[in-house]
């Protein structure tokens, strides 16, 4: 259990000192077009979605959303904002937001574009839903004898 705890802290905490909620400030700052917008807008409707959400700054410069596990990461490219969904193969997506990575087993992710505009209600529902699925998993894994 002491080992969690251990990568959890050194997974926030950079090698700077700078928290992933600044670091990911930073990159908002820094991409300083329609990029760093839409990274900020999902970023706000995740954390509405879900106000436990934790942030993180993983594999050189990846924003993470995490509560009992990873729910999306933020990658920025220069066409597209790709929302990648770790579980999201298991997730139901009723209005068709998952676009990318649909050949995928585990992994769906959602694509956006310059000028696109996402369906935020469908968007928290999709967080929620990864909440419950890390939840779940959570619970089983726990219940299992050791």
């Amino acid at each position: 259990m002491k080992k969690a705890v251990a990568a959890k802290k050194s997974s926030v905490k950079q090698a700077d000192g700078a928290s992933a909620s600044k670091l990911i400030d930073g990159r908002i700052r820094e991409l300083g077009d329609w990029r760093g917008e839409t990274l900020a807008r999902i970023r706000g409707l995740i954390k509405q979605a879900d106000p436990d959400v934790v942030e993180e700054w993983k594999w050189r410069g990846v924003p993470v959303w995490e509560h009992d596990g990873i729910i999306c990461t933020g990658e920025t490219y220069k066409e597209v904002v790709k929302l990648t969904f770790a579980k999201g193969a298991a997730l139901e997506d009723p209005t068709g937001l998952f676009n990318s990575s649909l050949d995928g087993n585990v992994r769906r992710a959602i694509d956006l574009r310059e000028g696109e505009k996402v369906n935020e209600k469908a968007l928290k529902a999709l967080i929620r839903a990864a909440v419950e699925l890390n939840a779940s998993k959570e619970k089983s894994a726990k219940k299992r004898p050791a």
